[in-house]
């Protein structure tokens, strides 16, 4: 959980990623399969944050048949792929997908396919070097525009009797935020839940969902990374409560913050 913004701008040159975190052991498993798909959909680095608590925790799970995966299936560039004005046909590893903006795929050691890789600046479409300014800008846009355009589902919130005061959590605070949640229902109180999976892009809908309570709470084991992005995004004045001693957080310690951010 310490490292969330590290995995959120740990890299030079404006170059983003997509974020993933699961929230219990047997949703590691879809988790990993959501994170391949984004990597092969969109042609990006991804990071899945699993962590310690869900490493050394246990739950059932039924392993799924074969069939009900999804088709992971990469289209690999197999010619070229863009014509010249003198009508000679080339392969441009930088002529992206409409939609997606990622770029195509040469199996190494195709004929005809040959083209440069590593860190230097690329031109849009060739991928020759180029240190031209205005290449350059667009590139950085285009990077960021990549990630904020994945597709990703929108945020579920549990919200039974219309609370006023929300609590956002992500990764392995799952389990001690939802028996807390529990606890504060069953003793009459009303609260709303909600937990992100992906935290890069952030679900189309969380603004949204952000500006129904008047409350928004987030417990995370660190010192409020999460809660810094809601604020910076959002403009939310979302309240931390934080925890970086090694130990997970407890149902009962939870229920009791939650309980004075409602009476608050």
């Amino acid at each position: 959980q310490a490292d969330l913004l590290q995995a959120m701008f740990g890299r030079n040159g404006e170059a983003p990623v997509a974020v993933l975190a699961p929230q219990t052991a047997a949703d590691c498993f879809d988790a990993a399969l959501e994170a391949a798909r984004i990597a092969l959909a969109y042609r990006t680095p991804v990071f899945l944050l699993s962590d310690g608590y869900l490493a050394n925790g246990s739950e059932p799970w039924r392993i799924p048949e074969p069939d009900e995966l999804p088709d992971l299936t990469v289209q690999f560039a197999q010619g070229p792929n863009h014509t010249l004005d003198d009508g000679s046909e080339v392969f441009w590893p930088y002529k992206r997908d409409p939609h997606t903006l990622a770029r195509p795929w040469a199996v190494p050691g195709t004929p005809g396919l040959e083209h440069r890789i590593g860190g230097i600046e690329k031109q849009d479409g060739t991928g020759n070097i180029s240190y031209d300014p205005a290449n350059h800008d667009f590139m950085v846009r285009t990077r960021q525009a990549k990630i904020d355009g994945i597709t990703v589902p929108d945020l579920a919130v549990d919200d039974p009797d219309g609370a006023r005061t929300l609590v956002l959590g992500w990764g392995s605070t799952y389990g001690p935020i939802t028996a807390a949640v529990r606890r504060i229902r069953k003793e009459g109180g009303q609260i709303a839940q909600a937990h992100l999976r992906h935290l890069n892009p952030f679900p189309a809908n969380l603004g949204a969902v952000l500006e129904r309570y008047d409350k928004v709470v987030v417990p995370e084991m660190n010192l409020g990374q999460l809660a810094t992005l809601i604020r910076a995004k959002y403009l939310v004045d979302a309240q931390s409560y934080n925890q970086v001693n090694g130990m997970p957080f407890k149902a009962e310690q939870l229920a009791t913050v939650l309980k004075e951010a409602i009476d608050a």
